[in-house]
């Protein structure tokens, strides 16, 4: 995973490690994403067949980890065609996430405002300014303090946000994101189109060996972000110089 890592500016000195891929693979954290306790629950709160949008894994580290700026997830995935908001993530505490080392904060039922305006902040999309703080306000700050195994199910319209990891403790997470079936984006983009999911029983998950083959997962790098080019033209060609 780490040689598939890079970093993203937060706009605050630091950059945010993450390693993204399209396919679930064959290994463990395919088994986990196609499993019925994490697939099959995103399909009842989404309503339907889902599918793998893409995993990914953020890594803040003791002392260095960057911070992921006030954003909807659908800031993102609106550009890269999806047509509507029928898309959810699952963030799974791989370390012990607490406010010392940045964990995800949330506020309660921010997704029903819709989709808000992204603006690029260092090297993420996020939302800012007056309309944010009036937004903070009236929702409720919930800080998501996690165990090791703990898992967050979260609409793709919830305004999340991390700090810097300014702790000795490291904090990992695997996050799984998933579209509804009928939502397969009408153009091609850096994440993956429909494909079957193909769940597997969650008995799956204890039976992956160890060193299971990581080939087809499809990693990719931050040069290949068709929705920052929607904030910010010539983003890609950017990051490749």
């Amino acid at each position: 995973m780490k040689q598939h890592a890079y970093g993203r500016d937060d706009g605050k000195g630091r950059k945010a490690r993450v390693v993204f891929w399209n396919d679930p693979g064959q290994d463990v954290t395919g088994a986990i994403s196609r499993s019925e306790k994490v697939a099959g629950t995103m399909e009842q709160l989404l309503g339907g067949e889902v599918y793998h949008y893409h995993s990914k894994i953020v890594m803040k580290d003791a002392h260095t980890g960057g911070m992921h700026v006030w954003h909807q997830d659908y800031g993102y995935w609106y550009s890269n065609g999806c047509l509507h908001p029928t898309m959810g993530t699952v963030f799974i505490a791989i370390d012990k996430a607490h406010t010392g080392n940045g964990c995800l904060k949330v506020l309660a039922k921010s997704q029903k405002m819709g989709r808000l305006d992204h603006t690029r902040i260092g090297d993420q999309a996020g939302v800012h300014g007056e309309r944010l703080d009036e937004i903070l306000k009236r929702h409720e700050l919930n800080e998501m303090e996690m165990k090791p195994g703990d898992a967050l199910f979260f609409h793709c319209n919830l305004l999340h946000t991390s700090e810097q990891n300014n702790s000795d403790d490291r904090r990992w997470a695997f996050l799984i994101a998933y579209n509804r079936a009928d939502n397969n984006p009408y153009k091609k983009h850096h994440h993956s189109q429909y494909s079957p999911l193909g769940k597997v029983p969650n008995s799956a998950i204890m039976n992956c060996k160890p060193g299971a083959s990581m080939t087809g997962k499809e990693f990719f790098s931050l040069d290949k972000n068709i929705s920052m080019d929607a904030l910010d033209p010539g983003f890609t060609e950017q990051m490749k110089k």
